[in-house]
């Protein structure tokens, strides 16, 4: 199953986030480097996550984001049900009009069923198990933080 856009630029903030030790605070410019997307869909996405609480920003010139306590406990599928947007998993209402095949049709059904066992199996993936620190050094190094993160 394919997840939105929004929803992939978010679980990378929070592994980047879920990677940095001791509370550390890294700015969104910081975020944006490290997963390789632009700055104004990271914030996009930072502001959404703060609305969720699963991260903690501080505010000022040494601000920044970090995970909150409910971020560090959080499932992926926790996450990505609310992450997404998509009311109808077979996309048959169209701006054009509804499919002809809604009334009586059994492939949204099936098709909703498949999203929820998707987002089942990712409730037992914690965001904070997610990175390793070998995965993350060179991601740090990258954007210039200390080697000790």
């Amino acid at each position: 199953m394919k997840i939105n856009a929004f929803a992939d630029v978010s679980l990378r903030a929070l592994m980047v986030l879920a990677a940095v030790p001791g509370g550390e605070l890294l700015t969104t410019q910081n975020i944006a480097d490290a997963v390789g997307t632009p700055y104004n869909h990271v914030s996009k996405a930072m502001a959404k996550l703060r609305i969720m609480g699963l991260i903690e920003v501080v505010r000022g010139r040494a601000g920044g984001s970090r995970l909150s306590h409910a971020g560090r406990t959080a499932t992926v599928g926790q996450i990505l049900r609310e992450l997404d947007t998509r009311s109808d998993p077979a996309e048959c209402v169209a701006p054009s009009g509804n499919c002809p095949l809604i009334n009586e049709c059994h492939l949204r059904g099936a098709l909703a069923r498949a999203r929820e066992a998707f987002y089942r199996e990712l409730d037992a993936v914690v965001i904070a198990d997610l990175p390793g620190s070998r995965q993350m050094a060179p991601v740090f190094s990258m954007i210039g933080l200390r080697p000790g993160l």
